[in-house]
C-alpha cells in the first residue's frame, strides 16, 4: 500500500550519498517556490523510519528552500526490504 504525504525532510534518511546537478537543483527550487512540489519523492517506511533512495534533486531543492516538509509517496516495507536497496 502506497500512500502520498507530507514528511519532515529531518525524518528522511539518506543512507546513499549522491552528487547533485547544481542546476537542476536551481530550476527545481524555482519551480518549487513558485507552483509548489509537483512529484513527490518515494521512501521506504521501516520499522517506523524513513528512507530516501530517489528524488535527490527534489530533496535538494527543498532543504535549500527551508522546507520544513517534502511530499512523498510512502510505501511501507520490512527490514529485508531495506536490505536490498543498500546491496
Amino acid at each position: 500500500m502506497v500512500r502520498v504525504q507530507e514528511i519532515p525532510l529531518n525524518q528522511i534518511k539518506r543512507p546513499l550519498p549522491r552528487g547533485n546537478d547544481p542546476h537542476k537543483v536551481q530550476a527545481l527550487m524555482e519551480s518549487i517556490a513558485a507552483i509548489g512540489q509537483q512529484e513527490p519523492i518515494d521512501v521506504l517506511e521501516v520499522d517506523g523510519q524513513y528512507y530516501g533512495f530517489s528524488g535527490c534533486h527534489r530533496y535538494e531543492a527543498c532543504q535549500r528552500l527551508g522546507k520544513e516538509t517534502i511530499l512523498a509517496r510512502v510505501r511501507k516495507a520490512p527490514r529485508s526490504v531495506l536490505k536490498m536497496h543498500l546491496a
